[in-house]
């Protein structure tokens, strides 16, 4: 096939079909069957005519917006920055009628779930110049769909990743000699309820205590969530005992990283709403 329409801007019509055939090997890999790539590029080649590797390219772009919206991406596709407004567009037509936007953590393999399974623990992700390239169109569809409010509201989710941290945090104990505290490790949002500021009540190898509050996500490490303002306050109140556990990647393959107060050494925390009474 000729590669003649390459350098020309992609049609809506391409856009709509990478993105719906993107979105179709990302089904395909979370249910844990490797999509062959090269069987839907060689596809793709065939219905839009542009080259093997403006596709790629195309696919590596829809992979960077996917991560701005805290969603799950196709491994292997890693992201570019350089996506266009019309891509923009297809994707937000694609996502207003697919279930997308509220993946819950029943339809994932329960392989991911396995409590026994070990959950690596490591530093903050590092923001780089490109995480903060935007365009107005992009901004728009963050506001559209936004991944901390989506995983806000889906309590599942949310109480999968506590699941995780409550069984590493024993596991965890156990591995250092001290049975004595793994029995003692409470999942306090689940025995007691919400409100304490705090999820889980661990506790460090040498005997010390740690207040752990966890947000979880399917997307990247760097998709934003919410804290409340009592978990703040509690953050503030508590610096020596709290820990934000970040899970993220649920989807896939479950990893995390841990934020010690004060917490706006590493977050950008940005207020949101204000409790209004009357005078």
């Amino acid at each position: 096939m000729s590669d003649s329409v390459d350098g020309s801007a992609w049609s809506d019509a391409e856009n709509d079909i990478i993105v719906a055939d993107y979105f179709a090997m990302l089904v395909q890999e979370m249910a844990g069957k490797a999509a062959v790539k090269a069987h839907h590029n060689r596809g793709l080649v065939e219905l839009t005519g542009r080259s093997r590797g403006s596709i790629e390219r195309k696919h590596m772009n829809i992979s960077a917006v996917l991560e701005r919206l805290g969603l799950p991406r196709i491994r292997g596709y890693a992201p570019n920055v350089n996506f266009q407004n019309s891509l923009i567009a297809a994707i937000e037509r694609h996502l207003s009628f697919s279930p997308w936007m509220e993946v819950k953590p029943e339809s994932l393999r329960e392989a991911v779930f396995n409590s026994s399974a070990s959950l690596w623990i490591g530093p903050p992700p590092v923001v780089s110049p490109d995480d903060k390239k935007t365009t107005e169109a992009l901004e728009r569809l963050v506001r559209k769909f936004d991944p901390a409010e989506r995983d806000a509201r889906n309590r599942q989710l949310g109480r999968k990743g506590e699941e995780l941290v409550f069984h590493h945090e024993r596991q965890q104990l156990v591995a250092s000699g001290r049975d004595d505290l793994a029995r003692k490790v409470e999942w306090i949002s689940e025995e007691r309820g919400d409100g304490a500021g705090y999820d889980i009540a661990s506790f460090a190898a040498d005997g010390s205590l740690r207040l752990i509050e966890v947000k979880a996500t399917n997307g990247s490490a760097k998709t934003p969530f919410y804290l409340s303002e009592n978990e703040r306050l509690f953050s503030e109140e508590r610096p020596d005992v709290f820990v934000l556990t970040r899970l993220h990647d649920l989807s896939s393959q479950p990893r995390g990283f841990e934020v010690r107060p004060p917490l706006g050494r590493f977050l950008a925390l940005h207020p949101l709403s204000y409790r209004a009474a009357l005078r």
